[in-house]
């Protein structure tokens, strides 16, 4: 389904001019009908949660647009580190591909060879 951008500011709660500023700046995704105008759907919704999120622990635009850009490439390295990190904090990964597991693995068999 696709909003205006009266009704994408009503369902966010944020102004017109800070959602068109969200969107020049590259913040805010967004498509455009035949007349030009910027049309909003539920993903866009998401993205304008995030970023009042980033933006109230102080974030600044700049940085706010360089991690919405990394979120967009699926296959970044930086994405999928951060997937994988979140993976762990919600248990799906193994505690053997688990990166502080590894650590404490390695630590324990280097202080082994060390007492050889």
């Amino acid at each position: 389904m696709y909003y205006t951008l009266k009704e994408i500011c009503k369902m966010s709660g944020m102004t017109e001019h800070t959602i068109r500023y969200y969107t020049d700046k590259g913040l805010l995704p967004c498509r455009r009908d035949g007349a030009n105008r910027r049309i909003f759907d539920d993903d866009s919704l998401n993205w304008l949660t995030a970023i009042r999120c980033l933006k109230g622990c102080g974030m600044s635009i700049e940085s706010i647009r360089h991690y919405c850009d990394l979120c967009r490439l699926e296959d970044s390295e930086e994405n999928l580190k951060a997937r994988h990190y979140e993976d762990i904090l919600a248990g799906r990964v193994p505690d053997d591909m688990n990166p502080k597991e590894q650590s404490a693995k390695q630590k324990s068999v280097d202080k082994k060879e060390v007492l050889s």
